[in-house]
């Protein structure tokens, strides 16, 4: 095949690497999908306490705001032994790290709202977990000031499915008390780094949001960058340097089919898809400068939105896909500019000391987040669309690369240390941290890691 029609030399996997992957990812089904194809079953179930209210649903009392303030304790007893405490365990370290949570031991069995309350407890979960070859797990959360049931289900899948099982619990739970989506059945794309310093191995891969369950999907062949997934499929785009040709490609992780994507004269980078994922926006370089093009995904057409002259770069739409955030030096030095998606009326943004790079719109549309240098150091904020409120939420000698969490509330970001001599004391991970400011914290990966894409929900 010709590279018109999106062929590359050699691919990215062997055609069994992407096959073996596809199996893995392809489990990822929505909830109510059948146990065959691997899906997670949610029924719910009645509550067994006297006089308990059941599932009706209704406004959480808590609110984020108030959260952050003052965590909200809650008791979560083990769901019994073997597999019943390694769901608890998930489930409790999924609620602990927003740190808008106080975990407090529990007792199994019909909650003891009277202790529970001299415990200082406000809600409390009680489960069971059984199972061998699929796994059943009952999970009922409690008002104890109430003493009424605020939800009980219970959840089937195979039994390698459990770590989702706990994370859907987590969500649950997450959603009741504070009246919003959770976020922790999800992914993150990033890049795995292995070796020294100044001759690292990149690996496209992909990790449960808490960086478990991870898997690699290119080979570390050729240098990999700047994950980014689709929101509506299982899709990514990125950055490779195969056969010595930087250029976009695309990766489906239900099929394991691989593509480059497009044919530019020069190099092709920053890939973002647009909100209802059907065309990606991307840069391509052009003489000293680049220019940003949108490429549609069904029929592969490419369409040049800008030619100032300048590199422009970094674009990313808005939730609603009327405006197009990107990075630009065509003022003089890198700002944050917005324009419409056809490229007309584009305005700056940013006017804080420092340059500006790595705009990201947040999925609720009200903020963006940026990496901004200053003095030699980096640091990582939001602002509004207009360009008012900025906000520094963390600095560093690197931070960079910013991704939300599908409800807005958490920004994933790569945080890097100064290398010495032969790169020594060189360090390169992924950190989250509240769009507040408030509790940062590392995500464990097996090897050094950078470039966070957070996915969708249930991606």
């Amino acid at each position: 095949m010709s590279r018109d029609t999106f062929s590359f030399d050699r691919p990215l996997l062997t055609d069994d690497q992407a096959q073996s992957l596809s199996s893995l990812f392809s489990r990822r089904s929505v909830l109510g999908a059948s146990l065959a194809a691997g899906g997670l079953l949610a029924t719910p179930i009645g509550a067994f306490a006297q006089n308990a209210a059941g599932n009706a649903p209704g406004e959480a009392e808590i609110t984020v705001d108030q959260a952050r303030t003052a965590p909200i304790p809650i008791s979560i007893p083990s769901f019994g032994p073997g597999l019943g405490e390694q769901i608890t365990s998930v489930v409790s370290a999924d609620l602990d790290s927003t740190g808008l949570f106080t975990i407090l031991p529990g007792s199994s069995g019909t909650p003891d709202f009277a202790a529970l309350k001299a415990q200082g407890a406000r809600a409390a979960v009680t489960g069971s977990a059984a199972g061998s070859s699929s796994t059943r797990v009952e999970m009922r959360l409690w008002n104890v000031l109430t003493g009424e049931q605020i939800q009980g289900t219970a959840y089937t899948a195979s039994a390698g499915n459990w770590r989702r099982i706990a994370h859907t619990i987590a969500d649950v739970i997450y959603e009741r008390m504070l009246g919003e989506k959770g976020y922790f059945d999800t992914r993150i794309a990033y890049i795995a780094r292995t070796g020294p310093r100044h001759h690292q191995i990149t690996r496209l891969a992909v990790m449960d949001q808490d960086g478990a369950n991870s898997h690699m999907l290119t080979s570390g062949q050729w240098l990999t960058l700047t994950p980014r997934f689709n929101p509506v499929r299982d899709q990514i785009a990125f950055m490779s340097y195969a056969n010595n040709r930087p250029r976009v490609y695309t990766f489906d992780l239900g099929s394991g089919s691989q593509r480059m994507l497009g044919e530019f004269e020069g190099i092709s980078f920053a890939p973002r898809f647009s909100p209802n994922g059907s065309q990606v926006v991307l840069s391509a370089t052009r003489g000293g400068g680049s220019d940003i093009f949108v490429v549609d995904l069904g029929s592969g057409s490419k369409r040049q939105i800008t030619n100032s002259g300048a590199i422009d770069t970094s674009p990313c739409f808005s939730p609603d896909g009327s405006q197009i955030v990107f990075n630009s030096d065509r003022g003089g030095s890198p700002q944050l500019y917005i324009m419409s998606p056809s490229g007309g009326g584009a305005r700056r943004i940013s006017y804080g000391h420092g340059t500006y790079g790595s705009p990201v719109w947040s999925p609720r549309g009200d903020v963006i987040a940026f990496t901004r240098i200053a003095n030699g150091r980096f640091s990582l904020g939001v602002m509004g669309p207009d360009g008012t409120g900025e906000r520094i939420l963390t600095e560093g000698f690197t931070v960079e690369s910013p991704t939300f969490c599908p409800n807005g509330r958490v920004i994933a970001f790569c945080r890097q240390s100064a290398a010495g001599a032969g790169g020594a004391g060189f360090s390169s991970g992924i950190g989250t941290i509240d769009i507040t400011g408030f509790h940062e914290r590392p995500v464990r990966t097996s090897t050094g890691a950078s470039d966070p894409a957070w996915s969708p929900l249930q991606g």
